[in-house]
């Protein structure tokens, strides 16, 4: 009994002048971040971490979650619990509203001051709409778990209400637009196309299997254009064989609630918009004083030290060096561990002008079932695809995962999803919340006058009338379409 709670004591410094350790405060609880704070765990400072959620996202994944493969708390960790295995770290949860170069001081929006010795700046990027008309509005970005979450229960109570429109003898279809064609835009199409032949037609029988469009809308000429041209094309040809509409050379002009308009002016149906095209820095760093690129991104030198400041660095997708890197999980981690040395070092007295060198492992991205791709950048290293190239992928993602919990659900969970489907064994269990099919009956009828596509367009509706139509008593333009603001748009 003595062992098994020494077992699950949690370390401690030995040290006894931990207090007057340098002060490294990190803001930000990201990829970078988390390896920044897990590369001083051996260091003499103490650790601050700061982050406006109490857990870190494994963001590669959250298309899983938007199309209920995998529950939200898979693809999430506590960031306390980093203290087990970083014991000179604690968390503060917040978000930083001001940075004093002069003093040293981060402002909080409590406006709770921190004093730093050394700062790293680790918030990540957030949405970038590229001020396209309607996008804010009606489009529904996916870089953050409540964003997946609320895609995955939007997608099903459309669902349910098309279901219960079907009842009144009506098919409308539901049309779901991906805008973006990068490895967010073609994971989440192929997940959705896979849902669609795999679990559509069993979970809702009343629907006409065609009920659920997708489509993928690209600016340029090719998906995810990081990729090999072979690997593009194997991309292109796995989505068209899930029968997902690819629109490429076409990119988005404007944003409507039922429609999307692209640059030739073609208006096309979208019930719900997806927007994976790209992501920038939070405008909130303008107040920070530190120098900034036209994109927002911070400027840093070699050593990811921010320009003209010795102890402020910046690393992940918040960081602009004079050679551009991807946005993408090894450079952030890699920057993380990078920065961490260097603090080290020059706490212990050494050398710390190592120039941050970025070392390529490859890039994944996954299309379906039995579907995805790897390109290597070893010499003569062969292009992985199909179920190879899916298990490659799986492998990866499983291993970056912070915490055994997370990692024995998500390849259960993932091997459950693609291995099993489509065999005797296999039953259709998607990860669902709060679907609320009656808001979403009340929003169709409330905004029956402004859609431009599907039935009844552009004139009031509700769904009581519709059953009155089925039996014949009303036809499509009847005065009584008028919505009752007392029965709640006239919905039953």
């Amino acid at each position: 009994m003595d062992r098994a709670k020494r077992s699950f004591r949690r370390r401690t410094k030995p040290a006894t002048n931990g207090r007057n350790w340098p002060h490294v405060v990190i803001v930000g609880g990201g990829f970078a971040g988390a390896n920044a704070v897990l590369g001083l765990r051996k260091a003499r400072v103490r650790v601050t971490l700061i982050d406006q959620n109490v857990y870190k996202t494994f963001q590669p994944l959250l298309y899983q979650v938007a199309t209920a493969g995998l529950n939200p708390g898979d693809v999430t960790m506590f960031l306390r619990g980093l203290q087990l295995k970083v014991p000179n770290m604690r968390f503060r949860q917040g978000r930083v509203r001001a940075v004093d170069t002069e003093q040293q001081t981060v402002t909080l929006h409590d406006r709770q001051k921190i004093s730093y010795d050394y700062l790293v700046l680790a918030n990540g990027a957030t949405v970038n709409f590229f001020n396209t008309p309607g996008a804010e509005e009606f489009a529904m970005p996916m870089y953050t778990r409540s964003q997946a979450i609320d895609i995955r229960d939007r997608i099903f109570a459309e669902l349910e209400r098309a279901s219960q429109l079907s009842e009144t003898g009506t098919n409308d279809k539901l049309h779901i637009s991906v805008v973006g064609g990068g490895a967010t835009g073609v994971e989440i199409a192929g997940a959705l196309a896979d849902f669609r032949q795999q679990e559509l037609d069993v979970l809702y029988p009343e629907m006409d299997p065609g009920t659920l469009q997708i489509t993928l809308i690209q600016r340029g000429k090719a998906l995810i254009k990081d990729f090999n041209e072979n690997l593009q094309e194997y991309a292109a040809d796995e989505l068209l064989k899930r029968k997902v509409e690819l629109l490429l050379g076409r990119g988005v002009k404007s944003v409507g609630y039922d429609s999307l308009t692209l640059q030739d002016d073609t208006v096309i149906e979208s019930d719900i918009t997806i927007w994976a095209v790209g992501v920038g820095a939070d405008d909130e760093i303008n107040r920070w004083g530190v120098p900034r690129r036209d994109n927002g991104r911070i400027e840093v030198d070699d050593t990811l030290r921010v320009k003209g400041f010795r102890n402020i660095f910046a690393i992940g997708d918040v960081a602009a060096q004079d050679e551009a890197l991807p946005m993408l999980a090894q450079p952030a981690m890699q920057s993380g561990k990078h920065v961490a040395s260097l603090i080290s070092a020059e706490v212990d007295g050494k050398p710390a002008d190592a120039p941050f060198a970025y070392r390529d492992l490859g890039t994944m991205a996954t299309i379906g079932r039995h579907a995805a791709i790897t390109q290597l950048p070893f010499e003569k290293a062969p292009d992985l695809t199909g179920s190879v190239g899916w298990w490659a992928w799986m492998g990866v993602h499983v291993m970056n995962l912070l915490g055994a919990r997370n990692r024995r659900a998500v390849s259960t969970n993932l091997i459950s999803l693609y291995a099993g489907m489509g065999t005797t064994f296999s039953q259709p269990n998607p990860v669902i919340g709060e679907v609320d099919s009656n808001r979403a009956r009340k929003e169709f009828a409330k905004h029956s006058s402004k859609r431009r596509f599907g039935f009844s367009a552009g004139k009031p509706f509700s769904y009581r009338e519709g059953s009155r139509r089925e039996r014949g008593e009303l036809t499509a333009d009847h005065p009584s379409h008028r919505a009752n603001p007392e029965d709640g748009h006239g919905l039953a």
